[in-house]
C-alpha cells in the first residue's frame, strides 16, 4: 500500500516539491543540477526531474516570429549555414507606444535592412550568389561611371585640337568588397537604363522595352543616345498598337490598358474612335459604319442648319458665333473653314439636345477631336498653325462628321454638366472640396482662411475639362487616359483635378492674399508642360482614385 502511494504521480509530485525541487529556493538548483535560468528554459522532456507541472507554464516561453524583417531559414537549402547551437532567446524590451502613424513610420526600419539578426542572411546570399554575375555588374558600373566622367570633362574644357582619351579598363574589384545585387536580371538592365536616364527623362507611366536597353559606348553622345532610346521605346509601343489593331476583332479592354500611358500619334485617330464607341471592334464593319454615320450627320445639316437664323434658334447660333473666336489655338480656329466646321458641329448638337442646348464650355470640347483627326492628313508637326485650306474638301467633311459623333459620345456621359443650373458641375466641385480637405487639410484650410471658394476656380476645371489650364498638347495626352478609364471624363476627372490642385500646394501656401490666390489659381504656370508632367499628374490621380473611389466615405468628415 505504501509502495503504491509512493509510486503514484501525486506522491512523486509532493515528494519532489518537498525534497528535490523545493531545494531550488534555498540552493538555487534542482535535483538535476540545473540553475534557475536553465530550469525555466527546458521542458519536461529534458528536465532531469521529469515532472511537467513543475517546469512549464511558470513563465511564457518566447517564440520566434518570422515576418518581413526576419524571413525564416530553409533548413534544406541553408542547412550548412545554421549554427550548431541556437541562440538563447532573451526577454524582449517592451516597445514604447507611438502616438502617430508618422512617428511609427519614422521609427520603422526598412524591411530588408541588415542588422544583427540578418548576418546569416547576408552570408547566405553571398555564398549562393553567382560570382560571375557580381563581377560583371561591378565592372559595368565602374565602366559606365568612368565613361560619364570622361564625357563630363570633355564638355567642361573643350579644346580645338583636343581629342578624347581612350578609356582605360577598370581595375577588378576584390571579391571581398563586392556588393549584393537583387537579381540576375536587374544586374544586366539597371546600369544601362540608369545611364540613359541621365540624358533624357523617361515617362514614368511607360515601361522601357528590353530591346531599348543599350550599353553605352566610349564615344557615343548622351543626347543622341537618349533620343535613340526614346525612339526605340516609341517604336516598340507603336508596334504593339498596330498588332492589336490589325486583328479582325480588336480587343477593346486590351486597347484601353495599352492606351492608358499614352497613344502614339500615328494610331491615335483610330484608337480614339474605337475607345469612344464611335467605331465597332470588328474591322469588316468599320467602313460601312463610317459611311453611314457621315451620311447621317450631313443629313442633319441639310435638315437643321438653315434654321440657325430663325427666331427660336438665332440666340443659340449668335452665342456660338461669339464664342468660337475666343477658343485656342487661335491660328487654327480663326481660319474660315475651321470656324464654319465648328459652328455647324455645335449648332447641330445643340438642336439635337434640347435638354441642355448650347452652353459655354462645350465649344472647347470640339478642338481635341478635330486636331487629332486632322493630323492624319497634315504633315506639319505644329498643328496649331496648320493650313487647313490645303486639305481636300472630302477629307474635311469626313473629319467634321467624325468630330461631331465622337464629341457627342463624350457629352453623353457628362450632359448633366450642361443642363439647367449645371448640377453635375456643382456636385463635382463639392466632391473636390471634400476630397482636398482629406488629402491635404493644410491647403484646404489656407483657402478657407482667405475666403477662396472652390467654385471660383474649379468651376472652369469641370466645365472645360482643364482645357483652359494646360496646353492643347497636354489636353490630347490627358484625353488618351480619359478615354481609357471607365467614366474617365466624369469620375476620374475629379481625382485629376484634386491632384492638379495639390500639385501647387507650395505656391498656394506662399500666397497670403485673396486676390493673389485667386489670380494664381486662375492662371497656373503650365505653358511649358509636356507629356512627362501630365503622366505624373495622372499617376497621382490614379493613386487617389485607388484610395477613395471605392470608399467615398473616406473623404467625408
Amino acid at each position: 500500500m505504501n509502495e503504491q502511494e509512493t509510486d503514484s504521480p501525486q506522491s512523486l509530485q509532493n515528494s519532489c516539491r518537498k525534497t528535490v525541487c523545493g531545494k531550488r529556493r534555498g540552493s538555487g538548483k534542482c535535483a538535476g543540477g540545473m540553475s534557475d535560468r536553465e530550469e525555466w528554459q527546458v521542458t519536461h522532456s529534458t528536465c532531469p526531474c521529469g515532472l511537467l507541472q513543475l517546469h512549464e507554464d511558470r513563465r511564457p516561453r518566447i517564440q520566434h516570429v518570422y515576418g518581413a524583417q526576419h524571413p525564416p531559414f530553409d533548413p534544406l537549402l541553408h542547412g550548412t549555414l545554421l549554427k550548431a547551437t541556437p541562440k538563447v532567446p532573451t526577454t524582449p524590451v517592451k516597445a514604447k507606444r507611438v502616438s502617430t502613424f508618422q512617428e511609427f513610420e519614422s521609427n520603422t526600419s526598412d524591411a530588408w535592412d541588415a542588422g544583427e539578426d540578418d548576418d546569416e542572411l547576408l552570408a547566405m546570399a553571398a555564398e549562393s550568389l553567382n560570382t560571375e554575375v557580381v563581377m560583371e555588374t561591378a565592372n559595368r558600373v565602374l565602366r559606365n561611371h568612368s565613361q560619364r566622367q570622361e564625357r563630363h570633362k570633355l564638355q567642361e574644357a573643350p579644346g580645338p585640337e583636343q581629342k578624347p582619351k581612350p578609356l582605360a579598363e577598370p581595375h577588378l574589384v576584390p571579391s571581398g568588397d563586392l556588393r549584393l545585387v537583387k537579381s540576375v536580371s536587374e544586374s544586366h538592365t539597371s546600369c544601362p537604363a540608369e545611364s540613359a536616364s541621365d540624358s533624357v527623362p523617361l515617362q514614368r507611366s511607360q515601361s522601357l522595352p528590353h530591346s531599348a536597353t543599350v550599353a553605352l559606348g566610349g564615344t557615343s553622345d548622351s543626347s543622341t543616345l537618349g533620343s535613340s532610346v526614346l525612339s526605340e521605346r516609341e517604336a516598340f509601343r507603336l508596334d504593339k498598337f498596330k498588332q492589336l489593331l490589325a486583328g479582325p476583332n480588336t480587343d477593346l479592354e486590351e486597347l484601353r490598358k495599352l492606351s492608358w500611358s499614352g497613344i502614339p500619334k500615328p494610331v491615335r485617330p483610330i484608337t480614339w474612335k474605337l475607345l469612344s464607341g464611335y467605331l465597332p471592334a470588328n474591322v469588316d464593319r468599320r467602313p460601312a459604319t463610317l459611311q453611314r454615320k457621315q451620311k447621317e450627320y450631313f443629313a442633319f445639316i441639310e435638315h437643321y442648319y438653315d434654321s440657325r437664323n430663325d427666331e427660336a434658334h438665332q440666340d443659340t447660333y449668335r452665342q456660338i458665333h461669339i464664342d468660337i473666336p475666343r477658343m485656342s489655338p487661335e491660328a487654327l480656329i480663326l481660319q474660315p473653314k475651321v470656324t464654319e466646321i465648328f459652328e455647324r458641329i455645335l449648332f447641330i448638337w445643340a438642336i439635337r439636345h434640347p435638354a441642355s442646348g448650347y452652353v459655354q464650355g462645350i465649344n472647347d470640347l470640339v478642338t481635341p477631336f478635330f486636331v487629332v483627326f486632322i493630323c492624319e492628313y497634315i504633315e506639319q508637326e505644329d498643328v496649331d498653325a496648320a493650313d487647313v485650306s490645303r486639305v481636300p474638301a472630302d477629307v474635311l467633311r469626313n473629319v467634321e462628321a467624325d468630330t461631331y459623333w465622337c464629341m457627342s459620345k463624350l457629352l453623353d456621359g457628362i450632359q448633366d454638366n450642361y443642363t439647367f443650373a449645371q448640377p453635375g458641375i456643382q456636385m463635382k466641385v463639392k466632391m473636390l472640396e471634400e476630397l482636398v480637405s482629406r488629402i491635404d487639410e493644410q491647403v484646404h484650410r489656407h483657402l478657407e482662411q482667405h475666403e477662396v471658394r472652390y467654385l471660383q476656380f474649379a468651376f472652369r476645371w469641370m466645365n472645360n475639362l482643364l482645357m483652359r489650364e494646360v496646353p492643347l498638347r497636354c489636353t490630347v495626352r490627358l484625353w488618351d487616359t480619359y478615354q481609357s478609364e471607365p467614366e474617365g471624363f466624369s469620375r476620374f476627372h475629379l481625382y485629376v483635378c484634386a491632384a492638379f490642385l495639390v500639385r501647387w500646394r507650395k505656391e498656394i501656401l506662399e500666397e497670403r492674399d485673396f486676390q493673389e490666390l485667386l489670380l494664381f489659381l486662375q492662371n497656373l504656370p503650365t505653358a511649358q508642360w509636356g507629356d512627362e508632367d501630365i503622366s505624373l499628374l495622372l499617376a497621382e490621380a490614379y493613386r487617389l482614385k485607388f484610395a477613395f473611389a471605392d470608399a467615398p466615405n473616406h473623404y467625408k468628415k
